[in-house]
Order: structure tokens, then C-alpha cells, then sequence
């Protein structure tokens, strides 16, 4: 498939600077001649800034790591999970439309997206806040359908449960991910069946649920504030 840049681009790009802090951190992981390595780690991070990884992104971290512009533009535009154009500003939603999805509904979900959202991938709502896509599997293959939206999973989804969702973020509040359904993880829909004592005394919530919960907006974009920014390998970076 055939992956352009965006015709409309900003004029320039930067990193906040605790994300750059981040940045010039991750390129001391590498041997020195081989700084190019960081590209994938640096434009990520530029598009979780950003939303959307634009062309004065992905120069300036060519610029960063000493590479010609085009080497980098052969990266973003060769993975699918670097977005190419503008997300919605709340929410960008992947749908996995993978075999135990498609199986359990996921094709319902994709018709919530173009009734709330666009009708065609990739564009955005008429309010600018939501996008959505359809990706390969996301690897919850025990909780189908479900779908990515900013950081966390959100599980054993139905049309309506995601419309709701959908609302929700609209309204400005982040729904607790995980399983909708009422189901604590990857058990059983009737409960576990082994490992029966941990129950009575868990958390509320599985640990992935109570960590982005405990974030609080996992929806946001990533500024570097969120939390200390630590190179353990070497010096640590700002946050």
C-alpha cells in the first residue's frame, strides 16, 4: 500500500523540552556511529507529541540523528503505526479487525466509527476531535471485539458500550479501559476457574486498568510531564 505525507504540513516542528530531553537521552543507548538506530523510539515520540507525525517531524529527527531527510521518510512511511495525517484531537480509534474481532463484532464497531466519527478511515469527525482506523490484531485475541484508543485497551466491547465511549470522551472524560463487560481480565466470562483465592482480595481493577486509571488522561498527548523520563543506561533526562 502506497503511503503519502499529508499535502497540508506545518511550518516547523519541535520537541517540548522534556520530550527532546527524552529524545537526546534514547540516542545515548547507541554506539557512537550508530545513532541512526534511535529513529523509530525519536519518531514516535514526535507523533505521540504531535498526534501525527508530519514532515517537519520527521526532518528534524533526521536532522537530530545526522541522517539524510529521505532515509527517515523511508521509515514513517514504511510502518503503519506512524500516522501520516491528522488524528483527532481527543481520540484517534483502531479497531482490530483481525480474525477473533471480526468473529465477535468488530465489524459492528467499524460501523460506530463511520456513523459517529467519518465514514472512511483516516478522516476526521466534523469537530475535529475523533478519528479512527482499522489495524491488524492487537494482540487481546481473549477479550474480541476491542479497540486501542490513545494508550489503553478497551475490551469484550459491544456497539453500544463504544458509542458510549465515544460520547464520553467527547464530553471530556477518560472511560476505564479494559473489559466492558464486567469481566476482570482474561478469564472466563463466568469467573476463574483456577487460581480462585487471589479474587477475594485483588485490586477493583486488572493492573493495566488501575495504572492508566492512576495516570488518570491516558488519552492525552505525551508532553514529557507525565512522568520522570529516566535513562538508567546513562544520564537520566528531564520530566
Amino acid at each position: 500500500m502506497l503511503r503519502r505525507l499529508h499535502p497540508d504540513q506545518p511550518a516547523s516542528f519541535a520537541f517540548t523540552p522534556a520530550n527532546q530531553a527524552w529524545a537526546e537521552a534514547q540516542i545515548t543507548k547507541y554506539p557512537q556511529g550508530r545513532q541512526a538506530s534511535a529513529i523509530i523510539p525519536l519518531l514516535w515520540r514526535a507523533q505521540e507529541q504531535e498526534g501525527w507525525l508530519t514532515r517537519p517531524a520527521i526532518e528534524h529527527v533526521a536532522d537530530m540523528l545526522g541522517l539524510a531527510h529521505i532515509r527517515a521518510l523511508e521509515v514513517a512511511t514504511f510502518y503503519f503505526m506512524f500516522q501520516l495525517a491528522p488524528v483527532g484531537s481527543v481520540a484517534h480509534v483502531q479497531i482490530c479487525g483481525t480474525l477473533s474481532c471480526m468473529i465477535c463484532g468488530a465489524e459492528d464497531l467499524i460501523a460506530v466509527c463511520r456513523d459517529k466519527i467519518a465514514p472512511k478511515a483516516h478522516a476526521l469527525s466534523a469537530d475535529g476531535k475523533f478519528s479512527w482506523e482499522e489495524v491488524e490484531c492487537l494482540g487481546a485475541c481473549a477479550n474480541a471485539p476491542m479497540a486501542q484508543i490513545g494508550k489503553d485497551y478497551y475490551e469484550d466491547l459491544t456497539a453500544a458500550r463504544l458509542a458510549e465511549i465515544i460520547d464520553e470522551m467527547a464530553a471530556g472524560r477518560v472511560p476505564t479501559p479494559g473489559p466492558q463487560n464486567g469481566r476482570y481480565a482474561a478469564e472466563p466470562k463466568g469467573g476463574p476457574s483456577t487460581l480462585r483465592d487471589h479474587v477475594a482480595d485483588r485490586d477493583p481493577l486488572n493492573a493495566s486498568a488501575r495504572r492508566a486509571v492512576d495516570l488518570g488522561d491516558t488519552i492525552k498527548r505525551i508532553d514529557g510531564s507525565e512522568l520522570p523520563l529516566l535513562a538508567p543506561w546513562g544520564r537520566q533526562s528531564g520530566g
